[in-house]
């Protein structure tokens, strides 16, 4: 074999090699790739309790309770087709108020999200694209269409 033809059948072979490793990456990460999961794919998935995941949405209005002497928090989270109800132990963050954006951050345990975390959104005119993007695939976008998302 010529030294033309090894080089040339080296390359095919670490090309494909890298193919693979690729794939396999990819594959690991399909579920994760996600940055935030609507009521609706929870409903839906209904993921296991020991699955750490992102929940994004509009807080539901009328849903925030307080447990009296306690910093536990419960909501629900909405996409106006589904609501998952929320359960928090914390400080929420000042923005927090029902019916603005927020992304949870915890696990989804006896149809109950136990959040870690709470994230609102930073301004007025701020909604995270993929919440927005739910919200006026389900027809109930509220905010000015005209406005770039930040």
């Amino acid at each position: 074999m010529k030294r033309k033809h090894k080089r040339l059948t080296f390359v095919i072979i670490a090309m494909a090699l890298l193919g693979i490793a690729v794939g396999l990456v990819l594959m690991a990460f399909e579920e994760n790739i996600v940055f935030f999961n609507s009521p609706t794919d929870i409903v839906t998935k209904k993921p296991g309790p020991d699955k750490r995941l992102r929940l994004g949405g509009l807080v539901e209005d009328g849903s925030v309770m307080r447990e009296a002497g306690s910093a536990v928090v419960h909501f629900k989270v909405t996409d106006m087709e589904n609501s998952v109800a929320v359960s928090f132990e914390g400080i929420l963050p000042d923005l927090f108020r029902e019916g603005q954006g927020v992304i949870t951050e915890g696990k989804y345990i006896n149809g109950v999200f136990q959040a870690s975390e709470v994230l609102a959104k930073h301004d007025e005119q701020y909604m995270p694209p993929e919440v927005a993007d739910a919200l006026k695939k389900s027809g109930e976008w509220r905010g000015d269409e005209t406005a770039p998302a930040k």
